[in-house]
């Protein structure tokens, strides 16, 4: 495909999307949002559900190049040539969801770039388990960009360095030594969304291997916050979730 046919791609799809939404909008909806989020951006006020199944079909089809493309109209698309939009921004997210399986090694430079223009875990959550983690266990070599940014200045690409990992634990395949290491790196970290993750992490590997979080856990309840082993433990058994529990409060 022409790099021109790409742009005209982008555009008129783009100005689909936008369009599609602002038929959907939802004033009261969008205020709402917008403070629930703590958001600078525009908000027009449509749900998920809405958002995912107008960006589906239009993303349905598209080639890598016209993915990256549109994806890229959609993040910075501007109102009335003024701030980012909100749910814009969601579709963006939705389209390279949607047409992952496309995406090469290379692409996790543009998924990098919107975490960290993207200052909220409406965002970060989705393309760090859906977009990063997809990539990740797709071309293992990556994994070594996410123990740089385990360490990285930057909290939500922290954040997205943990949660990268859930695809691999959901398939039966997780990388327990990364999750070691980024674990007691971050494990005593100040930052709510670092231990909400590290949390997270360990409750999806639960379900796999519930002796294994027990133990991990256990060796490190002088260490862990409150916020991470309550997650944590969630999906253990009875006895192990109270005996850890315990162990944490004393």
């Amino acid at each position: 495909m022409s790099l021109q046919r790409t742009i005209l791609t982008r555009v008129d799809t783009a100005d689909a999307i936008a369009a599609e939404l602002r038929a959907l909008a939802d004033p009261a909806r969008a205020e709402q949002e917008k403070r629930y989020l703590k958001s600078d951006l525009e908000h027009v006020g449509v749900t998920v559900p809405a958002i995912r199944k107008v960006t589906v079909r239009a993303a349905a089809g598209l080639t890598r190049d016209e993915t990256l493309a549109l994806a890229d109209r959609l993040w910075r698309r501007p109102v009335h040539e003024c701030r980012p939009v909100h749910e814009c921004r969601m579709a963006a997210i939705e389209v390279l969801i949607r047409n992952a399986p496309l995406l090469e090694a290379e692409d996790l430079a543009v998924a990098e770039r919107m975490i960290r223009e993207s200052h909220t875990w409406a965002y970060v959550d989705a393309l760090a388990i859906k977009v990063v983690g997809d990539l990740v266990v797709r071309n293992a070599p990556l994994a070594t960009t996410l123990d740089l940014w385990s360490a990285d200045a930057n909290f939500w690409i922290r954040r997205t360095a943990l949660l990268a990992l859930i695809p691999g634990i959901r398939s039966g395949d997780g990388d327990l030594t990364r999750l070691t290491k980024y674990g007691d790196a971050l494990i005593e970290e100040k930052e709510f969304f670092i231990r909400k993750a590290l949390g997270w992490v360990l409750r999806e590997l639960s379900k796999k291997d519930p002796d294994w979080v027990a133990a991990w856990v256990r060796d490190r309840t002088d260490r862990i916050s409150g916020v991470s082993i309550r997650e944590a433990v969630r999906h253990l058994p009875e006895p192990d979730r109270d005996a850890l529990l315990t162990a944490y409060r004393s």
